[in-house]
C-alpha cells in the first residue's frame, strides 16, 4: 500500500523496534530515514548501543508470524545461515521450580538464533529498500515543531565526526512522521517537556535481576531428547535460573539469571558454581565439558519500566512513541522482540486508518497501550512475587492470577491440553483468558478439593506421541 501524499518519515533508533517501524512504513511513506547512533555491521557483530545482545533473545511464535509477513522467506535464510530451529514444546524443556513441564506435541516452531544476526538480516532486508535510507553515527537532539508546538515536523541531528557529536555541525530533517524507537534511554519525555507539555507518568517495577551469559560450542558427541533448556526461578525461595538456547554455528548461548541481587558472577569459578547450583543440574551437566567460545558478559539493568504516553491528556501531533521507549520489559521473559513487532503492526493499522494522519499520535499511542497490556501484567506479575520487587505492589487481582497461575502448573503434567494453551498464551499466540476456558477451572477445583479426573485418551497419545 503505497500513500503518495505521505512524503517523509524519520525513525529514531535501529534498535528491532527501529527497524521494523522502518520496513512498515516503506510501504507507506515516499521517504524513510532511520537515525542510528551506532554504525550498523557488515557481519552479524554486537553493537556498542545494544549492551544486552550478548544474552538470550527468544522470538516468541507471533514475533516469528510478524516478521515473516514483513519479510518473506525470513525464517529459511536463517535456517540457512546455520539456524537451528525449536519446537517449543517438544524439543525445549522447561522446568518451573523442581518440576518438569511436559513433552507434548504443537505447532510452535521459531528459528533460535543470537540477536546480533537476526536484527542484521533484518537489517539487510531493509536496505533493498529503495525508499529506505540509514543515517548513521548520527545523534537525534530534539523535535521541529509547527509555530503552535503542536505538530512534530521534523527532527535536529548530529552526526558524529572524529570529534563529539556536540561539536559537530547541527542539522534537521522535515518530517510527517517521527517514530521513538530509541529504547530505555529515549529522550522524548525531555522533549516534550522543553515543548511546555507534560512528559508521561512512568511505572517502574524492579525486581533486581541481573544476567550472565556464554556462548559455548556444543560437543561434537553431545546428543539429548531436547534442544534448549529454561530452568525458571520460583519464588519465594528459589531465586536462581538459566536458559541454554540453541543458536547458530551449531552454538549455545547460555544465560544465567538471579533475582533479588542475587546476581551470578562474571568470572570463571563462580560462573560455573552458579550454573551448579540451579534446582536441577541438567543443565550443568551439558555445559560442564563444552568448550566456552566468549567471555562472561554480565547485564542488570531490567527492571520493568512503562511509559503511559496513552495517560497524555495533550501530546503533539506527527509522533509515535514505541518499542522499548514506552515499555521495556524484564529480559527473563522474553517478550520484548515480539512486543515490538507487535508495535510495528498496530502503526501499519493506525496509519491505514481512514482517518491516516489525523489523530494518529493519540490513536496509536492508544492502541499500543492495549496491546501492552496483557504482555506488562505477566511480566509485572510474575515479578512481583519476590518480597525484594521494589514498585507498585500487586493488587487483588494480580495475586489471585498468580495463585490461578501456580495451581495450573501444578496440573499441566497432568493435563498437556493446559499447558499446550499456557505455551499459546507465553508465545502471545493467544491472550490470557484462554487459561480460564471452564475445563480448566474445574481441573483445578477438582484439584483442590481432591478430586483428580482421569486424563483422557486424547491426552495420553499426546504424551507418548512425543516420549
Amino acid at each position: 500500500m503505497t500513500h503518495s501524499h505521505l512524503c517523509q518519515a524519520v525513525v529514531i533508533g535501529g534498535s528491532i523496534a527501529g527497524l521494523l517501524a522502518a520496513r512498515i512504513l516503506c510501504d507507506r511513506f515516499e521517504r524513510v530515514i532511520l537515525i542510528e547512533r551506532d554504525r550498523f555491521p557488515d557481519a552479524p557483530e554486537r553493537r556498542p548501543g545494544v549492551p544486552q545482545a550478548t544474552h538470550v533473545h527468544a522470538l516468541l511464535t507471533r514475533g516469528k508470524y510478524i516478521l515473516e509477513g514483513l519479510f518473506p522467506g525470513l525464517e529459511a535464510e536463517l535456517m540457512a545461515m546455520g539456524v537451528p530451529r525449536l519446537n517449543w514444546t517438544t524439543d525445549f524443556r522447561w522446568y518451573v521450580g523442581n518440576t518438569r513441564q511436559p513433552n507434548i506435541s504443537s505447532d510452535l516452531l521459531t528459528a533460535t538464533c543470537s540477536r546480533p544476526l537476526l536484527e542484521w538480516a533484518i537489517a539487510r532486508r531493509l536496505r533493498q529498500f529503495s525508499n529506505f535510507e540509514l543515517l548513521e553515527n548520527s545523534k537525534v537532539t530534539g523535535f521541529l515543531t509547527d509555530s503552535e508546538t503542536s505538530r512534530i515536523v521534523g527532527v535536529r541531528y548530529q552526526k558524529y565526526g572524529q570529534n563529539s557529536p556536540e561539536e559537530s555541525q547541527p542539522e534537521t530533517l522535515t518530517a510527517d512522521l517521527v517514530v521513538d524507537a530509541s529504547g530505555r534511554n529515549s529522550s522524548t519525555p525531555k522533549w516534550l517537556e522543553e515543548l511546555g507539555d507534560r512528559s508521561p507518568e512512568e511505572t517502574v517495577i524492579n525486581s533486581f535481576l541481573g544476567y550472565a551469559s556464554r556462548r559455548y560450542q556444543i560437543p561434537a558427541n553431545f546428543t539429548a531428547p531436547w534442544k534448549g533448556l529454561y530452568l525458571q526461578a520460583s519464588p519465594p525461595h528459589q531465586k536462581r535460573g538459566g536458559v541454554l538456547y540453541p543458536v547458530e554455528n551449531n552454538q549455545w548461548i547460555l544465560t544465567l539469571a538471579g533475582l533479588g541481587r542475587d546476581y551470578p558472577p562474571g568470572d570463571e569459578a563462580g560462573f560455573l558454581a552458579f550454573a551448579e547450583s540451579l534446582a536441577d543440574p541438567i543443565l550443568y551437566e551439558a555445559i560442564r565439558h563444552a568448550e566456552p567460545l566468549s567471555p562472561i558478559h554480565c547485564y542488570r539493568r531490567t527492571e520493568n519500566c512503562r511509559r503511559h504516553y496513552e495517560k497524555l491528556s495533550r501530546m503533539p501531533e506527527g509522533l509515535a512513541v514505541l518499542g522499548d521507549a514506552v515499555c521495556a520489559f524484564n529480559p527473563v521473559y522474553g517478550q520484548g522482540m515480539t512486543t515490538a513487532a507487535v508495535g510495528a503492526i498496530t502503526l501499519a493499522e493506525c496509519l491505514d486508518h481512514p482517518q491516516g494522519m489525523t489523530g494518529l499520535t493519540r490513536r496509536f499511542q492508544q492502541q499500543l497501550a492495549g496491546k501492552i497490556r496483557d504482555p506488562w501484567l505477566m511480566a509485572t506479575g510474575e515479578d512481583s512475587r519476590w518480597e525484594t520487587t521494589e514498585g507498585k505492589k500487586p493488587d487483588l487481582m494480580t495475586r489471585f492470577m498468580q495463585g490461578y497461575l501456580d495451581r495450573l502448573l501444578q496440573l499441566t503434567s497432568r493435563h498437556p491440553e493446559m499447558y499446550r494453551t499456557f505455551i499459546e498464551v507465553v508465545h502471545m499466540i493467544k491472550p490470557p483468558a484462554a487459561l480460564f476456558h471452564p475445563r480448566y477451572i474445574m481441573w483445578i477445583l477438582g484439584d483442590r478439593i481432591g478430586f483428580k479426573p482421569p486424563i483422557s485418551q486424547t491426552e495420553t497419545s499426546q504424551i507418548l506421541s512425543t516420549k
